[in-house]
């Protein structure tokens, strides 16, 4: 609950007058009985017309005044709960924009969805909730008992005796159900994550025909998230049931008792009719308070859930230079002996636990200098692309040295390492935007330098085939471009900014090979100055780099020009003839 009331000191002026209009519109309605008593009890008998519309026109003006006041409240918790909300969602994108690799990996992008989504949503309701319900609820409950006090002290006995029970059922249940909404919510990450593998994978389930093997498991995890949600809400629900039969007990006493002092004529009908009506106003305080209740342990738990993420401590951190060792050797990019393994061995300071550790690279060494070009080459899941992930800084590597400029990758600002970069991942992503957009993406770009990197990336010609070429509006994730469609346009937006360090990971796997042989040459001879490190499957597209680096299980098996490695590395050798084709 810490970060509601964080979020919500930003507004507090007009949370403030939000909570004094309920206060003064609910203080107004507590005097709604007490009129009408007065007419009944004091106007009506002296048989006079004049006074009976006066006093009635007077009701009637204090119940415009309540509901006036009530609405303008309602409109303006409404609004800060929406601006307190934002502000929490604006903070959540932003801190995970900053996660490390290590920190998304233990969250899961499934959970950061709810997070934004139902988690915010809860905290929105929350907000308002305390701005309106909190002010109304105790004002109805304690300003129907005071009042009633005065009425009729013996009669108001009835309702007091009841609430000291009500309140400790409504608190222990609730204390009881945060857990509960906390397991509820963890059931929608996982309902959230099974939802977002068959979106993005539908082609491949309706090509398997396996759209009713997916449709039972999304029945499983959804129906268990249903049932957690029916076990909270259920617990969450006791006290309902239950006050209502106290409080219509006790209103029944009420008309019992009340009716006998009326017709010994110890109280005017007009003082029952009032205490009747606060009477409800007590029930609904404390249905109110529960509802309170219920809303407040729902949003503590997406609270709890939001901060992790917001309060998460950041683990890449810029370090000094005189907190790391200097390079043993020259180079512009330069790994020294690097182990890196994904996953923990405990639980991080978001509360999740990782898997166990897993080695991902070994005593991984090399250098390329500037200007030069690294072929990263070798089977699937052997480190490469983690070698890529270690030089952005995405993760930090667990041992030795990664080294851009003479520089650990630790001393740079994360944005001043990162725009020295121009890369193409294996799984990039098109935005739905103008295709000029997603090659810009935002950047400082001239439309002379999106023409020559379209032109490089060998898109030129399929793009002028388009009828709105470069304006042309592409779909969500690219639905409606092809696959080397796709990985022409993100080789353009990689080249577009000229980057000091071009990185193509499997840039290049859905074109032929003359367009990839063409696309290479363009970059080699209009990007002389680009340090390019390429990550391909292909020996074909890396057998011109300077120097090609072969890896297996993580670790090096190979390194040097493509002559040395068809001498002394026979994993590249027997790689090269099948692919060629000297081996059936």
């Amino acid at each position: 609950m810490k970060l509601i009331f964080k979020y919500m000191g930003k507004y507090k002026k007009f949370i403030f007058i939000a909570m004094l209009m309920k206060l003064c519109g609910t203080v107004v309605e507590l005097l709604l009985p007490t009129i009408f008593e007065h007419i009944i009890d004091v106007v009506v008998p002296e048989g006079k017309l004049a006074p009976v519309l006066l006093w009635g026109l007077g009701m009637f003006a204090t119940a415009i005044l309540c509901r006036e006041l009530n609405v303008r409240a309602n409109r303006r918790g409404i609004d800060n709960a929406h601006h307190v909300s934002y502000d929490v969602r604006q903070e959540l994108f932003r801190k995970t924009m900053n996660l490390s690799g290590a920190q998304f990996d233990a969250f899961g992008l499934p959970s950061i969805i709810s997070r934004m989504t139902s988690d915010s949503y809860n905290v929105q309701s929350a907000v308002q909730q305390l701005q309106l319900m909190c002010v109304r609820a105790p004002m109805m409950l304690i300003g129907g008992i005071i009042v009633s006090l005065m009425m009729d002290a013996s009669l108001a006995t009835i309702m007091i005796v009841m609430l000291p029970l009500l309140i400790a059922i409504i608190i222990g249940v609730s204390a009881r159900g945060l857990p509960l909404y906390a397991k509820v919510q963890q059931k929608l990450d996982v309902v959230v994550r099974v939802m977002r593998e068959n979106i993005t994978g539908i082609r491949v389930v309706k090509a398997l025909s396996k759209a009713d093997y997916e449709k039972r498991r999304f029945a499983r995890v959804n129906e268990e998230m249903t049932r957690s949600d029916i076990t909270a809400t259920t617990v969450m629900a006791i006290p309902g049931p239950f006050m209502q039969m106290c409080l219509n007990t006790g209103l029944a006493l009420v008309v019992v008792i009340g009716a006998g002092r009326v017709n010994r004529g110890v109280m005017d009908p007009g003082v029952i009719l009032a205490f009747l009506t606060y009477f409800n106003m007590v029930t609904m305080g404390v249905m109110g308070l529960s509802r309170i209740f219920m809303t407040m342990s729902r949003a503590s738990a997406s609270a709890n859930r939001i901060a992790a993420v917001i309060n998460a401590d950041t683990d890449l951190k810029v370090l000094s230079e005189d907190e790391v060792k200097k390079p043993s050797g020259e180079g512009f990019i330069r790994f020294e002996n690097v182990d890196f393994s994904y996953g923990e061995d405990s639980a991080d300071k978001s509360g999740f636990v990782g898997e166990s550790r897993e080695k991902a690279l070994t005593n991984i060494s090399f250098t390329v200098q500037k200007g030069e070009s690294l072929g990263i080459i070798g089977p699937t899941g052997c480190g490469k692309t983690t070698v890529v992930n270690l030089l952005m800084r995405f993760y930090d590597a667990d041992s030795g040295g990664v080294f851009v400029d003479g520089r650990d990758v630790r001393t740079y600002d994360k944005d001043e390492l990162r725009r020295r970069f121009g890369t193409v991942f294996q799984n990039d992503v098109v935005f739905q935007d103008t295709l000029r957009e997603n090659i810009s993406f935002g950047r400082q770009v001239t439309e002379e330098g999106i023409l020559e990197a379209v032109r490089d990336a060998q898109a030129a010609e399929f793009i002028a085939g388009l009828p709105d070429g470069l304006d042309h509006e592409a779909a969500i994730k690219g639905a409606n471009l092809s696959g080397g469609q796709k990985q022409r346009i993100f080789v353009s937006r990689a080249l577009a900014a000229r980057p000091e360090i071009l990185v193509l990971d499997d840039s290049s796997s859905a074109l032929d090979y003359k367009t990839d042989a063409a696309m290479r040459r363009a970059i080699l001879d209009n990007h002389p100055d680009s340090t390019t490190v390429m990550i391909a499957q292909r020996v074909s597209s890396v057998m011109n780099m300077t120097k090609i680096l072969v890896l297996d299980n993580g670790r090096c098996i190979g390194y040097g020009t493509h002559e040395e490695l068809m001498k002394n590395c026979k994993p590249y050798q027997d790689t090269f003839k099948v692919q060629m084709g000297e081996i059936a």
